[in-house]
């Protein structure tokens, strides 16, 4: 599933080609991508607004339109949304769902093998959509400290692998970017919340910083559907230390990397780096 490191740069590089464009036409194949509203209150408000800006909250692509409307878009498993510059000989491909016509003759793409995604039009998204209106704070922004972070895990006495997946304290980190910043923190994935020390706390805030902004930089984690905004692989999974390493050597240690479940989710981990026992991984306290 796409992330938030993965749908940043879907992001960028869509708003070069989209951002000022006037939407003409849509063309919905697949009605059950539209959820949240009717297609046809979509179809009847979207002809004609110009995309003033392309905003991201957590995994949601937020198209800001003329007006006061917000296209709301959730790329689910397997979604890509891009843009292409004109239709293709032959016709978009299989599982193309939606498509918006823009005034420079291009279009914006969203197209789904898997179906879990959802297209949604709506104004002010974030108190309408309830999954972004309880989203916890961005981790690149601001609003997500540290002091944060420490206060949040406090209370909880869930896994720390379970709690980064949590949207609603954190937004935007899916499976494969929580093993790799709790590898780059030397903390174990059953770790629980609350028995996380200061130190432990702190190394993890600038894991989530660091791991994040290197996904960004190397444009996500392409390993199968997903492409940018113009259909290009990401490069991070180049860059993979233990997600989908299973029984190979860590790169820190050369232990064999092993694979458990936590919350329902295959989870990577070097047993020696990140050693179950409080203040144990390689970094120690």
């Amino acid at each position: 599933m796409p992330e938030l490191p993965e749908v940043e740069t879907v992001r960028r590089s869509i708003a070069p080609h989209a951002v000022g464009r006037t939407i003409e036409r849509v063309k919905v194949n697949l009605p059950g991508m539209v959820k949240g509203c009717e297609i046809t209150y979509l179809t009847d408000n979207i002809i004609g607004k110009e995309i003033k800006r392309i905003d991201r909250r957590g995994k949601f692509l937020l198209l800001r339109l003329s007006q006061g409307y917000t296209l709301v878009v959730h790329l689910g498993m397997s979604g890509r949304f891009y843009y292409a510059g004109e239709e293709p000989y032959g016709g978009f491909p299989k599982h193309t769902h939606v498509l918006f016509l823009l005034n420079d003759g291009g279009f914006l793409v969203y197209n789904d093998p898997r179906r879990f995604g959802r297209i949604n039009l709506c104004r002010q998204p974030e108190k309408e959509v309830s999954a972004i209106r309880l989203m916890g704070p961005e981790p690149l922004g601001n609003s997500c400290t540290m002091d944060y972070l420490r206060d949040e895990l406090k209370k909880r006495r869930g896994k720390i692998k379970q709690l980064l997946l949590d949207q609603n304290l954190i937004a935007g980190i899916g499976n494969i970017y929580a093993d790799e910043i709790l590898f780059d923190a030397c903390i174990h994935p059953e770790r629980s919340g609350q028995s996380l020390t200061p130190l432990e706390t702190a190394r993890l805030f600038q894991s989530i910083r660091r791991v994040l902004n290197q996904g960004v930089r190397h444009r996500g984690t392409t390993i199968s559907d997903y492409v940018d905004g113009r259909g290009v692989p990401g490069e991070f999974q180049k860059h993979l230390k233990v997600y989908g390493r299973e029984g190979e050597p860590c790169s820190v240690c050369a232990s064999e990397i092993q694979r458990i479940r936590v919350a329902g989710r295959s989870t990577y981990f070097c047993p020696v780096c990140q050693c179950l026992e409080q203040g144990k991984g390689s970094e120690g306290d």
